[in-house]
């Protein structure tokens, strides 16, 4: 399916490795030239490397830097002042008990989940409105909506995604410019792996069954009963970025196997 991307320029935070390369990868097969950042210059080159390797006739390029970081920003802004889709998934996680989590634990959250996607997004909303044409994308969290209580200074960062990208909608109406929020059920990405090894690498647990015992335990609402693969948010965050996609904004749109409940 052509998705009319082609030769589009978008930027991907956080996107050497997870649902961040994940989306990365499924863009540039619908030829966007797009932008890989991450904290090492090593991992960003890699992924650049990759990308171009696998689908020669894009433009991967390289945008390495801490976008918690002002002045990392602020050059990554010098080397690329517009883009066409911004997808802000950069992003911490850990669980924790409440009781251990300090002031300075809340702050890093916020400062990494909430403020650095509102600095992308306040750099990138007004040339694509200029241009008439954007896509601002939030990848949040099924947490966003309905916490688990593992990771209470997680999900309060992804509930203000939600909450920033509707306010960020309002802004673009009767424009061709959307911002939208996806929320992933649990994915399969490499730091929800070293979560499941260290829950079960003691257990005695057979590896090949960690998965289906986590969502048995831990995220029994699910009605697909496994780890979403990131590809599959690539896919879908590919489709909200198309021009194709021009009938909604201002959504939060679920995609996690049936975990969190309809209200009719």
């Amino acid at each position: 399916m052509d998705l009319h991307l082609k030769n589009k320029l978008a930027m991907i935070t956080g996107s050497t490795k997870g649902i961040g390369k994940a989306i990365a990868i499924e863009m540039a097969r619908e030829g966007v030239d797009v932008v890989i950042n991450g904290r090492k210059a090593e991992d960003v080159k890699q992924v650049v490397d990759e990308i171009k390797n696998e689908f020669p006739d894009t433009n991967p390029q390289a945008a390495a830097g801490d976008l918690a970081v002002e002045s990392d920003r602020e050059q990554i802004f010098k080397r690329f002042p517009k883009v066409d889709i911004l997808v802000n998934n950069m992003g911490i996680f850990q669980p924790m008990e409440y009781q251990d989590i300090d002031d300075d634990t809340w702050r890093k959250f916020f400062e990494v989940n909430v403020l650095a996607g509102n600095a992308m997004a306040k750099q990138y909303l007004q040339p694509m409105l200029d241009q008439d044409f954007g896509r601002i994308i939030f990848i949040a969290s099924e947490e966003a909506v309905m916490p688990s209580g593992e990771m209470p200074q997680y999900s309060m960062t992804k509930s203000m995604n939600l909450s920033l990208a509707k306010s960020l909608s309002k802004l673009t109406v009767a424009t061709h410019v959307t911002v939208n929020t996806i929320m992933p059920g649990s994915t399969l990405t490499e730091g929800v792996q070293q979560m499941l090894e260290d829950m079960y690498a003691d257990s005695g647990l057979p590896k090949d069954r960690w998965e289906a015992d986590f969502m048995k335990n831990h995220r029994s609402r699910s009605q697909i009963q496994r780890l979403i693969r990131p590809s599959e948010i690539g896919r879908f965050t590919a489709f909200v970025a198309s021009p194709d996609s021009m009938s909604f904004s201002g959504e939060a749109l679920r995609v996690d196997g049936g975990l969190v409940p309809t209200i009719f």
